[in-house]
């Protein structure tokens, strides 16, 4: 009988936090490869080998890791997203941007106007990027019906409350509503850090000013 209860508990519980509450999830460093790098990366006719799916639908992470190079530092094993894209897109922490000895832009992902250079290599092959070195602006996906429920608008920005370890509010986060989402919030290691985040941490977006 007990475990029966805490099973309805549960269940109501789950219930009531996707009614109130958003998930968040820590995006670590990582490349978005056209179809073209990936080629001067891997070879000719090369094609990334999908390991994971990731929660937005369609989103993957690849076998296939790369090292990124700036003026002061490089680092390596960072993991390549599928699909490709149209252009190669780099995405960093702030932290990270001080181990490259760059200082990218804060943008929303796929603006890659104003964004660093960056040289991206492999055991094959090195690449020189004129752009696509960014750290991407914190966001809430969010679907259409989501949207409605919390009251937000696509390219809103809120403050969120995150319930980590150390609970805060960020402010100037950028909302983007479509029906191709799943809702989930997205942060960068340096803002997981900085709240204490971990596997399940919960969100809720606030609208005081």
């Amino acid at each position: 009988m007990q475990n029966l209860l805490d099973e309805i508990v549960k269940e109501v519980t789950d219930r009531v936090k996707k009614e109130i509450f958003i998930e968040v999830e820590a995006s670590g460093r990582h490349v978005h490869l056209s179809e073209e790098d990936v080629e001067k990366l891997f070879g000719t006719g090369y094609k990334l080998t999908k390991i994971k799916d990731l929660s937005q639908p369609g989103q993957y992470a690849c076998k296939e890791r790369v090292t990124i190079k700036g003026p002061k530092g490089s680092i390596t094993n960072v993991v390549v997203l599928g699909p490709c894209r149209k252009e190669t897109q780099v995405e960093i922490s702030l932290t990270d941007g001080l181990s490259l000895g760059l200082k990218p832009p804060i943008k929303q992902s796929g603006d890659l106007q104003g964004t660093l250079g960056i040289k991206i290599s492999t055991d094959k092959e090195e690449i020189e990027l004129p752009r696509g070195l960014m750290v991407a602006k914190r966001h809430v996906h969010i679907t259409k019906c989501d949207a409605t429920k919390f009251n937000v608008n696509d390219n809103e920005i809120v403050k969120v409350k995150v319930f980590g370890q150390r609970p805060l509010i960020f402010d100037d986060v950028v909302v983007r509503v479509s029906d191709k989402y799943k809702t989930y919030m997205h942060i960068d290691y340096d803002e997981a850090n900085a709240c204490g985040f971990s596997k399940g941490t919960m969100a809720k977006i606030v609208k005081f000013y």
